[in-house]
């Protein structure tokens, strides 16, 4: 361990209300979906108090205390004092999925609150193998990959999950967020500092809260209260009622429940349509996020760095957890926090706490979830600069091309919520009557097929664009055949539709009854064509260019590769 290397600075604590209130999201929609669609509420909530939190809760601290050691292994081996830790946490996108696709329709079909839970066990589980799997080729495909297209898959997430998701938060509960967003805005671009040395974040979040209860202890006294105030003040009932579910509630080792049910095949075989997809997206989002720091300038191990991922969501299976962990997008944003390993640490040794001593429902009580959310907003932010700049600048039009998949995902994603809510005509009633149907100009089934797969869709548009840029033609007709090969197996684009419920339609999956199915054949085909394009360009090599003088002469001070290796990295 490094000497000049501590375990913790008071920028960690900065580093840490960011993490916390980030995994504290994940705890809180655990909570409330899974009470809300699986059953797990009422007298069923101890499957999350007794299982699924501290199965949670192990994952989370195996994972956090590992990136910490890595962190400082590599100041060791560098002789630094400024590298970061990796973030860590539970995986968003497997959440959602795993609970509408695995989960709920699992509850649906026998009304049983375990055998629901007990075939989420077997997803994260197989999520867990898919990515410990995949942390030994992983490297190889980040060697061949251009920064551009892992940073802008990052930066497509960063505006439309994240930064957009919590700024609609802020502009929501204004009295509560806004002071909150202006300090971090102060502390972390300004680099304003804080009476007695606090950290911006610290501050932010007392400042919030106080605020809030403020309000709060307010707005009873007042004889007509303004319609504005009410979205700003917290519930007091809420925290007397959380004291309930205090107590002590210890990891079990539930592997014999997981291999009762691995000895049944059919009954979890035909969730493998779910599990493999979401496997392998989470490969590749950790390997985006390891390419990102190591833009940020910490240069982390892949192997070992994708290997912990399917190790803690493994843990977290095998502890009772549903839901696989991952390495967190914003490496640096925490980064520019000035945070090192202890954020890390801290962040797990918290939420360990929370989640064995039922302290989750009380902490989402007393501090409102607005008064931190602009610490991940500003992490949204530093992602988002940096996939333009830690790329060549003339691969910025790649970065650019790489955002409109997420981009599209998010948008389709808020889509399908809106029609969730509106309890009346589904997407499937209107493509089904018109494919061409459109929301305020936007075709539905284009934003659907564009969602499905995004982050491989965003990293191959990228990766092609660069490639383009670079006049590498060869390389970028292979990007494209590997566009046409996901595209057929039904990795991208393609989907199936019932009312409301967006799934995949892989290759050899049979579509559910009823549903509406789109293949994107069509597409595939395209990307087949973009491939012949690419190659038939070979032969005009020699031609004049009439790229932009800036672009022509990057591009002609790169040697040309292609002879050597289609996949040279851009």
């Amino acid at each position: 361990m490094s000497q000049s290397y501590p375990l913790f600075v008071k920028r960690d604590i900065d580093g840490f209300f960011g993490l916390f209130i980030d995994n504290l999201v994940q705890l809180l929609l655990i909570l409330g979906i899974c009470g809300g669609l699986c059953g797990m509420s009422g007298d069923n909530a101890f499957y999350l108090y007794r299982y699924i939190f501290p199965g949670a809760a192990v994952s989370i601290l195996v994972g956090n205390l590992f990136f910490a050691w890595q962190a400082h292994r590599l100041a060791a081996k560098e002789g630094r004092n400024d590298v970061t830790a990796l973030p860590y946490g539970i995986n968003t996108p497997s959440l959602l999925v795993y609970v509408f696709f695995v989960l709920a329709p699992v509850y649906n079909q026998t009304g049983s609150v375990e055998a629901a839970w007990k075939m989420g066990l077997i997803a994260c589980l197989g999520s867990g193998v898919i990515e410990l799997l995949g942390s030994l080729f992983a490297e190889r495909i980040r060697k061949y990959t251009p920064r551009a297209a892992l940073l802008s898959t990052l930066a497509g997430i960063a505006i439309g999950f994240i930064a957009m998701s919590f700024t609609l938060q802020i502009f929501h509960r204004p009295l509560i967020a806004m002071v909150p967003l202006g300090l971090i805005l102060l502390a972390l671009f300004s680099h304003t500092r804080f009476p007695l040395g606090m950290p911006g974040g610290m501050v932010a979040v007392a400042c919030g809260t106080i605020v809030a209860w403020i309000l709060t202890a307010i707005a009873p006294n007042l004889s007509s209260p303004p319609d504005w105030l009410a979205p700003n003040t917290l519930d007091p009932s809420a925290v007397t009622a959380s004291f309930g579910t205090l107590g002590l509630y210890l990891p079990q080792f539930v592997g014999g429940e997981i291999w009762e049910l691995l000895s049944d095949v059919d009954a979890w075989l035909g969730y493998v349509s779910v599990i493999v997809p979401m496997g392998l997206f989470n490969i590749v989002g950790s390997l985006q996020n390891v390419e990102s720091a190591e833009a940020g300038g910490d240069s982390f191990a892949t192997a070992p760095s994708l290997a912990m991922n399917g190790i803690g969501t493994i843990c977290a299976a095998l502890f009772g957890s549903c839901f696989p962990t991952t390495i967190y997008i914003g490496h640096p944003g925490w980064k520019a926090l000035g945070s090192r390993a202890g954020y890390s640490t801290l962040n797990g040794i918290v939420v360990t706490v929370l989640c064995c001593s039922g302290l989750i429902g009380l902490a989402s009580s007393i501090i409102p979830m607005e008064a931190g959310v602009a610490i991940v907003l500003w992490i949204g932010i530093i992602i988002t600069a940096q996939a333009f700049q830690a790329t060549p600048d003339n691969h910025a039009p790649a970065v650019a091309i790489g955002l409109f998949p997420a981009i599209a995902a998010w948008g389709a994603t808020v889509m399908a919520g809106a029609f969730f809510s509106a309890n009346g005509t589904t997407m499937q009633d209107l493509l089904a009557a018109n494919p061409s149907a459109e929301v305020n100009g936007f075709l539905i089934e284009g934003l659907i097929s564009m969602e499905r797969g995004y982050i491989f869709t965003c990293m191959i548009l990228a990766a092609l664009s660069a490639c383009l840029i670079d006049r590498k033609f060869y390389a970028a007709a292979v990007w494209a055949l590997i566009a046409a090969f996901g595209t057929f197996t039904g990795l991208m684009h393609s989907f199936q539709l019932q009312g409301n419920t967006i799934d995949y339609l892989l290759l050899f999956s049979e579509p559910a009854e009823g549903a509406l199915v789109f293949s994107a054949t069509g597409i595939g085909i395209g990307y087949l064509g973009i491939a012949v394009v690419c190659i038939i360009a070979r032969s005009f090599r020699s031609g004049p260019n009439h790229l932009d003088p800036a672009v022509e002469s990057a591009s002609s001070s790169e040697p040309d590769s292609d002879d050597e290796s289609v996949f040279n990295d851009a």
